[in-house]
């Protein structure tokens, strides 16, 4: 049968992107489809883009105490600028490589074929032998919850916001619960933070999760732990919200940011028996193929690890896979993890809590940023590098920074990581000249810091400060 196209591609974010990049590189007819009408997805106009926009605007604020007209909306210009320029530019990346960007809203007809609305009302049929579905998440709305009111956000709505907060009330101490909370107390905005379990961001490092909630503490963020709420109440002044613990908060704004939800409803997907969870998130196999096997899904459809980084790679396994049949995912094992807190965290590979369950012998090795020349060079003496590594092979287990370029020097460690056998040892980091001073100098005074630790394993004393 011949069809209108190799691949048609359902969302324009990195996942989509990057599906539809791979295919079109091995000669492949593609379409992308997405409901709005310019390219990013949420990636670009809702989620990862305008947080880290916002976020570095907010920094610098606080680095300057410069508040004199700048407000909430003064940040969001500033993030919608930044937006044109990579709809411009990711728009460009389709018209070269020849791929048909549709506008409308897709549901499934059968395996092969879907029907497009597109915003001005008209529905087109279009045919395909392989589909990849990368439509994204949404946030999560209780029912009991009235997200209509101007006065209840959450973080798509946000970015609306006409006006600046003198004081909001975060539920979701999750990675978005806690950079907004950065970003508010930037601006000099009052912040509650509420936290349904016992501490923030329980799947990082301990020592990092101390790090990050003394942080925010002395930056003037109320963390408040073990939280639930009872109900919300809203009016033209203002929110209130109620917790099951008796407490009463109110403030200017209720930022929601608790969870989000796979866009996967009203595409027909039922009808072809893929399966969806109750969190919206398509069910697929380690080749990203869905119950009919020639629709793959990708990204925050699918859930974890919900990275914009991991849904690039994901649309890139699934159409390799749709072509060739096979694909290498062995670099997915090391995916780094990239919070922008202020300061900002970023993670690999095993933590200490992890480590320790599985009975496996590690030692650590600190450096502290205040110790290094650049960053004092910098001001930007906060946060650490912390390498967790095998007490006696020496393998790193893990890397784990927090403060000032984290996202950044975290891929130093990442590369390391993914070599095989002896090339993936902290004696890399002794034996490797780092140029000075630099904040990649971090990792050469970690790994000299873990190496002294252990008592018996044969050094020279020319590599150990």
């Amino acid at each position: 049968m011949n069809y209108d196209y190799d691949l048609f591609v359902i969302g324009s974010g990195p996942g989509g992107e990057g599906a539809a990049m791979k295919a079109a590189k091995e000669n492949k007819k593609v379409a992308v489809c997405d409901e709005f009408p310019l390219v990013g997805g949420s990636c670009t106009h809702k989620g990862t883009i305008p947080s880290k926009a916002l976020r570095h605007a907010s920094q610098l604020l606080m680095d300057t105490e410069s508040f004199h007209g700048i407000n909430f909306q003064t940040l969001l210009e500033t993030a919608e600028s930044v937006i044109l320029k990579q709809v411009k530019l990711r728009r460009s990346f389709y018209e070269r490589n020849m791929i048909d960007v549709i506008d409308g809203r897709v549901k499934f007809v059968d395996a092969h074929t879907v029907e497009a609305a597109s915003s001005s009302g008209v529905t087109n049929t279009y045919t395909a032998n392989y589909f990849v579905i990368a439509t994204g998440a949404s946030p999560y709305h209780p029912d009991d919850i009235d997200f209509k009111h101007p006065r209840i956000l959450d973080s798509d709505k946000l970015l609306n916001l006409k006006e600046s907060p003198r004081s909001i009330t975060i539920y979701g101490a999750g990675v978005i619960g806690c950079e907004y909370a950065s970003i508010f107390r930037g601006l000099m905005i009052k912040v509650n933070l509420i936290n349904t379990r016992s501490q923030l961001l329980s799947f990082l490092d301990d020592e990092i999760i101390d790090a990050l909630s003394y942080h925010l503490r002395e930056n003037g963020v109320l963390i408040r732990h073990n939280e639930e709420y009872e109900k919300v109440e809203a009016d033209n002044n203002g929110v209130t919200l109620f917790l099951k613990s008796n407490k009463q908060i109110r403030t200017d704004y209720l930022l929601w940011v608790q969870g989000r939800s796979g866009n996967s409803k009203n595409m027909g997907l039922e009808n072809l028996d893929i399966k969806i969870n109750e969190k919206g998130s398509i069910e697929i196999n380690s080749h990203h193929q869905t119950a009919v096997p020639n629709i793959y899904a990708v990204g925050d459809v699918i859930g974890y690890p919900n990275l914009a980084s991991a849904a690039y790679d994901q649309g890139r396994f699934a159409a390799t896979h749709l072509i060739f049949g096979k694909c290498e995912t062995r670099l997915v094992e090391h995916i780094p993890t990239g919070i922008y807190t202020i300061p900002e965290i970023s993670s690999i590979g095993f933590n200490e809590k992890e480590l320790t369950e599985k009975k496996i012998p590690y030692e650590v090795g600190h450096s502290f940023f205040k110790h290094l020349a650049r960053a004092q060079i910098l001001g930007r003496t906060t946060g650490m590098l912390k390498i967790l590594f095998h007490r006696e092979t020496l393998e790193i287990l893990g890397i784990h920074c927090f403060g000032y370029g984290a996202s950044e020097i975290i891929h130093i460690g990442q590369a390391i990581m993914s070599q095989n056998g002896a090339g993936n040892t902290l004696m890399y980091f002794i034996n490797t000249t780092f140029n000075y001073p630099t904040m990649a100098e971090a990792y050469r005074v970690a790994a000299l810091n873990g190496l002294n630790r252990i008592a018996n394993v044969p050094l020279l004393k020319n590599n150990v400060d």
